[in-house]
């Protein structure tokens, strides 16, 4: 098939291209190499698609229309896989109009498209935040998300509604995936597993909020991969309901529309995390416990068990497996571990 990728410089996005190419398909990638993080990492990405004859590039900005718009025009991709947007929950409390530009505006400029070109399947990246100040764990897709604590978390819950309007208007069998937290080689470097790993590496000292209580679903990226491509192979269609059956937020009796978790159902403490990176490198971190931060959910733990049913998701990589893999990618690209 021929695939549009946006976010294909991304750290889930290449992985996905990559996956989508060594299949066979033809893949499109969208990414406009924002600054937020290394740019020099998200080139070196690229360069691992640029061997593939039929992986093509566009280098544009989501929030411009016409030049979307004219991507759609000449490719005219069967499927999408929409991963772009504003990265980071805590940079939204400073630099809001980039989400709502990147994360709603470039939505609607995808979706829009999807519709004018009648693609057949659109797969889109949601987040384990829009569960926002829920605290019954393991969080389920049918859980209410109308408390969002941060503008990232909203604007992925806007991205949710929309689908669901537009798959009911114009019948794009459209899949959310609500990512729990990633983690790998070729990762953000500012996510925690890369800032920890470079503190450790140049003896600086790693700050631990929550006094380091945080627990999280950690998902290898590569689990993450085999996710989505199950998930795009499948497009969704309405669901069949008895009469005054109750309709659920992740299914929907008026639009092929699915809303699945994806990440890993084991709900890890932070510092055992921690202490899986310290074995992996051979080096102990030193330690600096503070409080909790605005914004901050304590504790995430994925429930699996419909995407189990849907595609046979199952993680595979243990967090001592994947954070050794981890280290075993930093140590080799230095020009990237700052070591």
């Amino acid at each position: 098939m021929k695939i549009l990728v946006t976010g294909s410089a991304g750290f889930i996005g290449c992985e996905v291209a990559l996956r989508l190419l060594a299949e066979g398909h033809e893949v499109i990638g969208l990414d406009n190499l924002n600054p937020y993080y290394d740019v020099l990492l998200k080139k070196a990405r690229l360069a691992r698609l640029a061997p593939y004859p039929n992986y093509t590039h566009a280098h544009i900005e989501l929030s411009d229309r016409a030049q979307v718009d004219q991507l759609f025009e000449r490719h005219t991709p069967q499927r999408v896989v929409h991963l772009a947007a504003q990265a980071g929950v805590r940079y939204a409390a400073e630099n809001p109009h980039i989400y709502v530009s990147s994360n709603i505006v470039g939505f609607l400029h995808i979706i829009e498209n999807c519709r004018n070109f009648a693609v057949n399947h659109l797969v889109y990246a949601s987040t384990s935040s829009v569960y926002g100040a829920n605290e019954t764990m393991p969080f389920t897709e049918n859980q209410a998300c109308e408390h969002p604590l941060t503008l990232y978390a909203a604007s992925k819950k806007a991205n949710e509604l929309m689908a669901h309007a537009y798959a009911h208007l114009f019948q794009i069998p459209s899949t959310g995936l609500r990512f729990f937290t990633v983690y790998g080689a070729w990762g953000r470097p500012d996510m925690a597993l890369f800032k920890f790993a470079k503190a450790i590496l140049t003896n600086l000292p790693i700050e631990l909020y929550n006094y380091g209580q945080h627990k999280r679903s950690f998902t290898y990226i590569s689990d993450i991969v085999e996710g989505i491509v199950r998930v795009l192979a499948q497009p969704p269609t309405k669901l069949l309901l008895q009469a005054n059956a109750p309709i659920s937020g992740c299914d929907s009796a008026v639009a092929p529309y699915k809303i699945y978790n994806i990440g890993n159902a084991e709900s890890v403490p932070l510092l055992d995390y921690l202490d899986q990176l310290e074995i992996a490198l051979g080096q102990k971190a030193q330690r600096i416990l503070l409080p909790l931060q605005a914004g901050d959910v304590q504790a995430s733990e994925a429930s699996v068990a419909r995407l189990f049913d849907a595609v046979g998701y199952q993680p595979q990589v243990s967090v001592a497996t994947g954070v050794a893999r981890f280290v075993e990618w930093f140590k080799t690209h230095p020009q990237f571990s700052g070591s």
